[in-house]
């Protein structure tokens, strides 16, 4: 493990050093990391951004688009030759058909490159004429961050707190049955690892569902090629002194063959490569869901700001050796359900959930910001009144029934403690409000020649995350 450890370093300070070296000969190149919790909208937000980085039309907050330093943008085949492209193409025609569909999410790492000529500004971007900005996109699962935690713990202390944490809950009563009915202290028989394995998989499903993020470890939902695996062969039991070759025994090597050869990889040849990153989050759906859920969300957003700090992990120091994310961006989407009177207050919810998690994470380093956005808008505004009063409104086409309607959500506070408070709290539901949300289907475009989708303010996000490499 510990030769291991050093050659993962110098590994990453050769590369550097090559960096450096070569850099002054090669385009610029930056890497933009995108992921999501669950429903968050990550193929949306990167096919869009793509569509309006080729057509500039409604770009305006990006300033490489508005001075016109950006002449041309195009795609160009990724760098890494053994990472899936993203599916850009057929995710732009899903959502710009005659019958336009939500695209279908995406379950593993892929990757886009946008290639951009610029023409920088100013006397000397006069005589140096234009340069390009290789812009590669890598979207990956928001499920795979939030295993980063994991390299901290051992076996026991991930199991004491995952029990801990879903005692109360009603989808994880099959799977607790099951830990009461295992003896985990005979030796291993691989039908018992498997149940235990099983009914936990299916304990995080239904989590998944029901709007709770902490559905670690990832790969158990997203198992891939792992799927049957040993390594996505364990779960959670109360700590206990067995012996060897006991089933605990076991459960306690497979979770650290999860980690050495799961979450290690991704992170070195990945995660530590990001230059920018961005996180959406389906706030909405969450406040929509009740105070648990909004407190669940606040301890994954501090479990994801954390990754982006290596911390007293010896691994992560390493990986990060040269190396750490400059920008990072939270975005609450789903903008577009709601009133434009209402996105201040979204904001302020989405500014409030980083500044705690940045306090629990002891967070330092990069830039970070929250905004609320909508990278496809599939709603129009409406005022409308009801027993004498005026709503603002949202009108769209509902998802499930195919019809147009008009929906009005609810107030959000001006105060986010008014949220914060009551999930930190424990509540069960809020006391004053019963916030509604909708799932509205993507409307039919008619785009005209240089402009990308609608959206709400994606360009202010592109500016914040690649601005700075434009001029």
């Amino acid at each position: 493990m510990v030769l291991s450890t050093l050659a993962d370093g110098l590994t990453r300070s050769v590369e550097a050093v090559g960096d450096t070296l070569t850099a002054p000969f090669q385009p610029a190149s930056l890497r933009l990391g995108v992921t999501g919790l669950s429903r968050a909208g990550k193929t949306v937000f990167i096919t869009s951004l793509v569509a309006n980085l080729l057509d500039r039309g409604r770009m305006p907050g990006l300033q490489g688009a508005a001075n016109g330093a950006i002449q041309a943008a195009y795609l160009q085949p990724q760098p890494d030759d053994t990472v899936p492209r993203f599916d850009y193409e057929a995710h732009l025609g899903a959502l710009t058909s005659a019958a336009p569909k939500w695209p279908d999410s995406t379950s593993s790492i892929s990757q886009l490159r946008v290639s951009l000529k610029v023409q920088p500004r100013g006397l000397l971007g006069g005589l140096s004429g234009p340069k390009t900005v290789h812009l590669d996109i890598v979207d990956y699962p928001g499920e795979w961050l939030l295993d980063l935690a994991l390299l901290d713990k051992s076996y026991s202390q991930w199991s004491a707190e995952v029990l801990e944490r879903i005692e109360n809950r009603a989808s994880a009563e099959a799977f607790l049955q099951t830990v009461l009915n295992a003896d985990v202290t005979a030796k291993i028989q691989e039908p018992a690892a498997q149940a235990l394995a099983r009914a936990f998989t299916q304990y995080l499903h239904q989590a998944r569902k029901d709007g709770f993020y902490d559905c670690t470890p990832g790969r158990f939902i997203l198992p891939g090629d792992l799927a049957g695996s040993p390594a996505l062969t364990f779960a959670p039991l109360p700590k206990t002194d067995a012996p060897r070759r006991s089933l605990y025994r076991e459960m306690e090597r497979r979770f650290e063959a999860y980690k050495s050869r799961v979450v290690k990889p991704f992170f070195r040849d990945h995660f530590a490569k990001i230059d920018r990153q961005v996180v959406l989050v389906d706030a909405l759906g969450a406040i929509h869901k009740g105070p648990q859920a909004v407190e669940d969300m606040r301890t994954a957003l501090a479990d994801i700001l954390g990754a982006f700090r290596p911390g007293k992990n010896a691994f992560l120091s390493q990986i990060f050796l040269g190396k750490r994310v400059e920008k990072i961006l939270f975005a609450a989407t789903k903008a577009d359900h709601l009133h434009h009177t209402q996105h201040p207050q979204l904001t302020g919810i989405m500014q409030a959930l980083i500044r705690e998690a940045r306090d629990r994470a002891q967070f330092a380093g990069a830039t970070t910001q929250a905004m609320s956005m909508a990278a496809l808008r599939a709603t129009v505004e409406q005022t409308l009144d009801h027993d004498g009063r005026s709503l603002n409104c949202v009108r769209g086409t509902l998802l499930n029934t195919g019809k147009e309607a008009a929906f009005y959500p609810g107030d959000l506070p001006e105060d986010p403690n008014h949220l914060l408070g009551p999930a930190r709290d424990g509540a069960a539901a809020w006391l004053d409000q019963d916030y509604q949300v909708m799932s509205f289907a993507p409307s039919v475009l008619n785009l005209q020649p240089g402009n990308g989708p609608p959206h709400i303010r994606l360009d202010r996000a592109a500016e914040f995350l690649i601005g700075d490499r434009l001029t």
